[in-house]
């Protein structure tokens, strides 16, 4: 199989690249600068290294590639939208059109104008789909009820933030929300929280938007997401079931153990 991956930040894109390559697939990788890892250049049949701000090139590479289906894997920092980056005329028509800038409108508008060129938009977890978190006790320790109220609590703020679209993950403390993620992704706002919170126990939750599909901007969670919590004093993790990726699963499960974290899977709520 032949298909096209727009790379973006982390060890996803490297994951499902050496996942493709194991199966024998030819991936064109589509690297965006800034924010893939440099790992994916030697995994591809081929790479081309482009800006967010390049959907025009994007799409040419893509045809020129004779690309009909392509996954996009990694996060992009958000914070990109306020770079000095000038985005080609595609773009700005894409973005006037766009009635909000967030992930859901921009990587739809992205989406659709694929899908105009005869490019369809995969699922992006198609590769990796023994990474997706189960349901129950994911981790040697399990919640304490302390833990689970607050995981309990976070869940139902995540879902009533989810069509809002800021972002994926709360931090809980004693049944109060004490941040919430924005642009700056979960590691900083778990140390934003951990500032607030004067040396309490936090509690991570990632939600998943109650999405009807996994297109793009899959939550993942990984080795470094454990670190994180271990210096944040972040003592338990909520993930939805199905639909969270956790990246390098078996180091992650075992740095979880080590430090005493609970990781808990349950499904997500549905609209």
């Amino acid at each position: 199989m032949r298909y096209g991956l727009i790379a973006g930040k982390g060890r996803f894109p490297v994951l499902a690249l050496e996942t493709a390559r194991a199966l024998g697939h030819e991936v064109v990788v589509i690297a965006l600068k800034d924010n893939a890892p440099p790992e994916v250049e030697t995994l591809g049949a081929s790479c081309h290294w482009i800006t967010i701000a390049e959907l025009g090139k994007l799409i040419g590479i893509l045809h020129a590639e004779k690309i009909t289906e392509v996954i996009m894997a990694g996060q992009v920092k958000h914070t990109s939208l306020f770079s000095s980056l000038t985005p080609d005329w595609r773009l700005v028509k894409l973005l006037a059109s766009l009635p909000a800038r967030n992930t859901d409108a921009l990587i739809g508008g992205v989406q659709r104008e694929l899908e105009k060129e005869g490019i369809r938009l995969a699922d992006s977890t198609l590769l990796l789909k023994p990474l997706l978190a189960g349901e129950g006790v994911l981790s040697r320790r399990k919640p304490n009820e302390e833990e689970r109220k607050d995981l309990d609590y976070g869940r139902r703020v995540a879902a009533a933030l989810s069509g809002f679209d800021v972002g994926q993950s709360v931090a809980v403390c004693e049944r109060a929300c004490v941040a919430v993620e924005a642009m700056e992704g979960t590691d900083a706002m778990l140390r934003r929280a951990a500032g607030l919170v004067n040396g309490r126990p936090l509690r991570l939750v990632k939600g998943s938007r109650r999405r009807a599909h996994l297109l793009f901007d899959v939550p993942v969670a990984g080795p470094r997401t454990i670190a994180v919590m271990q210096e944040t004093r972040t003592t338990a993790l909520a993930v939805d079931a199905g639909r969270t990726l956790l990246l390098d699963r078996e180091e992650m499960l075992e740095r979880a153990n080590e430090a005493g974290i609970a990781i808990f899977g349950q499904a997500p709520e549905q609209e």
